[in-house]
This record gives structure tokens, C-alpha cells and sequence, in this order.
């Protein structure tokens, strides 16, 4: 069975600094995405060997649960990842930068938008931009934990871990200082790289 496996950072730990300082990069990294990938193959190898021996019907649900935590965990800080750039900050153009005129009013207006859903968030989560193909527009929402009350249909193009590992260590508990501080290494190019690839579905 093919295995989800920890992927390797495009920048070195230290290079986000000073906003986002490295210890915090390299323990979220290494430990904590890396404990989410292992959390996801356990829940896979547990549910194999509960259909060969025919116990699925007693540990599906709360496997399937894990599978879902753990696999969110992933493949958000996948994305995470590419949405931080030591090049990043400013803001975005081309595309992305005409959607989020048309859809918020202008880029601060979107700026404050995410900053409050950021910032909003109860307990752990995450802040998200995504694309929401229904609608054709760009939307601002919250993922609880790492995958519920989030749309399905919705693509996400960036996200902003909110949990405490993804801050606390430099920032403490001024959420804010660490919201605005994110705007200075979002990954503009790889965002709107996204979003085209979205648009071409």
C-alpha cells in the first residue's frame, strides 16, 4: 500500500525569519506535520487489517475519523508550505489580484477580511482563501481542526495555520502580531499559480 511520506520544504527552516522563526519552523515541521503523515498511514494500515479479518463493522467509524484528522493535517500543511515564500509578501496580481477587487472591494478590504477569520477562530484551525467553483468567486472561510465546516466544492489557494504550534513560541498568545507578520512571506506567484490551475478545471 502506497504511503503518504513528509515532503521536503522548498527553503530552509531559518529562512522565513524573523517572521516565522525557525525553531517554530523545524518543530512544525518535523514533528508535527510529520506526526500527522503517521497518524494517516496508521489509520489506513488499521482499517486493512480490520476488512481481512472482518472487524470493519466495529472500527470504521472512529478510523475513518482519524483518517480524516490526519489526512487534513497533511494535505493542509502541503499547501502551507508552498503559500510561504522567503520572496513572498506584497500583494498579488494578474488574476488573482482581479478577483480579489471584484470580490471584496479591494486588497485591504480582503487583508482585513482574513485577518478577523484569522483571528476569529475558536480553539484550533485554520483561516483559508479559497475558490469556490459553485459561487465563481473567492471566499474567506475557517476549517475547524484541520477539515470540518469547510465547503467541499471550495478550493483552497491559501491558507494560515492557526493552531498554537504554528505560533506560540515566538508570538505567545498575540494571535495578531502572527497574522500580520504571515503577510510578509505569503507566496503571491504560487498562489495565483493555483488559482489558474483551478480556473482550467
Amino acid at each position: 500500500m502506497t504511503k503518504y511520506t513528509l515532503p521536503e520544504l522548498d527553503y530552509a527552516y531559518d529562512a522565513l525569519e524573523p517572521h516565522i522563526s525557525a525553531e517554530i519552523m523545524e518543530l512544525h515541521h518535523s514533528k508535527h506535520h510529520a506526526g500527522y503523515v503517521a497518524g494517516a498511514n496508521a489509520a489506513l494500515e488499521k482499517m486493512a487489517a480490520a476488512r481481512e479479518n472482518g472487524a470493519i463493522d466495529g472500527v470504521v467509524t472512529g478510523l475513518s475519523k482519524d483518517l480524516a484528522f490526519h489526512l487534513g493535517g497533511h494535505t493542509n500543511h502541503c499547501l502551507f508550505w508552498k503559500n510561504l515564500s522567503p520572496q513572498g509578501g506584497g500583494q498579488p496580481s494578474g488574476k488573482l489580484a482581479e478577483l480579489i477587487d471584484r470580490d471584496f472591494g479591494s486588497f485591504e478590504k480582503f487583508q482585513s477580511h482574513f485577518n478577523a477569520v484569522a483571528l476569529g477562530i475558536q480553539g484550533s484551525g485554520w483561516a483559508v482563501l479559497a475558490y469556490d467553483q459553485i459561487g465563481d468567486r473567492l471566499i474567506v472561510e475557517q476549517i475547524e481542526d484541520h477539515q470540518n465546516n469547510y465547503p467541499h466544492q471550495a478550493v483552497p489557494l491559501l491558507l494560515l495555520d492557526m493552531w498554537e504550534h504554528a505560533f506560540y513560541l515566538q508570538y505567545k498568545n498575540v494571535k495578531a502580531d502572527y497574522v500580520m507578520a504571515a503577510w510578509n512571506v505569503y507566496n503571491w506567484k504560487e498562489i495565483e499559480a493555483r488559482l489558474k490551475e483551478t480556473l482550467v478545471q
